[in-house]
């Protein structure tokens, strides 16, 4: 029983971060020039978009096995 309170704990934590964010963030660094002594970079940020159906399915899943994973006395 405690396993499935986690695990549904976790799953509705993580459908609520995918509703509130829409996707992860991460910065990259490029060469821009690279001529002989001089190098210029350049940071350039990167999204890696996370539909809104997947938050959708991780909070209906915790929520389930909130409500179905209790064991009947």
């Amino acid at each position: 029983m405690r396993t499935t309170l986690i695990l549904a704990i976790i799953l509705i934590g993580i459908g609520i971060a995918a509703f509130a964010y829409q996707g992860i963030s991460y910065t990259t660094r490029e060469k821009v020039v690279d001529i002989g002594p001089i190098e210029m970079t350049a940071d350039k940020t990167r999204t890696i978009p996370l539909p809104p159906i997947v938050g959708g399915i991780a909070l209906a899943g915790g929520i389930a096995l909130l409500v179905f994973g209790r064991k009947k006395d």
